[in-house]
């Protein structure tokens, strides 16, 4: 009996070295605004690190799957998806720790993208119920936009049409998304097609819609600079992603930063 519990001690010490020798698989990275801390998700949990470098701290620990953190614009909470409850709803709780307030209650599965400007609610993607007008082909992969109030209360549909990666610019009166025009894998690499994604520009006041990029493969990931005139995005039209830097009164003539051709 002595053997065989010194036996499974050791497998468990040698599956828990194995595991924090090699922690593979960190995704949905989100840098927080003063730059010094960065979000990513492992093993369905939220962890956050300093962008020096540092031990890795859990802010959430479950049997359920946490992902997709974002950060408000303050830098004093965060929002993340969870499927605590069954599907993937909308949570927010403070950057540094603690208790997780959750915000939707739909039974759709729903993707956190930003806060808006004045961090008093969250952007989110789903397909929860679109309107009777709209002639898109009702599917999860074409989800709507909404935003819910970080204090709680009623989720109000900012688009009808699919935006990803959201993000919303200092004054709060524009957003910058990808859009989705078919059913084309997202991590599909070097393909051009109609179903490429672009980014896009939607004025909140004025209700209109610009597209921002032309090239007939992958542009996407885009974000405001500071200022709010200029933006960077992911693009795969001079090799593999690279980093572009665009401008929204001219972004016709975007400027590569990066060159990576794998």
């Amino acid at each position: 009996m002595k053997k065989i519990l010194i036996s499974f001690i050791l497998i468990l010490f040698a599956l828990s070295s194995f595991g924090q020798v090699k922690p593979l698989w960190l995704r949905y990275t989100a840098i927080s605004p003063d730059g010094k801390t960065i979000l990513f998700s492992y093993n369905g949990d939220i962890y956050s690190v300093p962008s020096s470098g540092g031990t890795a701290i859990p802010l959430t620990l479950s049997d359920d799957y946490e992902y997709c953190p974002v950060w408000s614009h303050d830098g004093k909470s965060i929002a993340f998806a969870s499927d605590r409850y069954g599907n993937f709803d909308i949570f927010v709780m403070p950057s540094t720790g603690g208790e997780a307030k959750r915000l939707t209650y739909h039974s759709a599965n729903e993707t956190p993208w930003s806060f808006t400007a004045d961090n008093k609610a969250v952007l989110f993607s789903a397909c929860r119920q679109d309107v009777a007008a709209n002639a898109q082909f009702p599917t999860p992969a074409m989800s709507e936009l909404y935003s819910v109030p970080v204090a709680g209360g009623r989720v109000s549909q900012v688009l009808t049409s699919p935006a990803l990666d959201v993000s919303v610019n200092s004054t709060g009166d524009k957003i910058m998304y990808d859009d989705v025009k078919g059913y084309e894998n997202l991590w599909r690499k070097h393909h051009t097609s109609s179903e490429a994604h672009d980014v896009w520009l939607y004025d909140l006041k004025a209700k209109t819609f610009t597209q921002l990029t032309q090239f007939a493969g992958e542009d996407r990931n885009a974000v405001f600079t500071s200022d709010g005139n200029d933006f960077y995005y992911l693009s795969e039209q001079n090799g593999s992603f690279n980093v572009f830097k665009s401008s929204l009164n001219n972004p016709t003539a975007p400027v590569a930063l990066t060159s990576f051709t794998k």
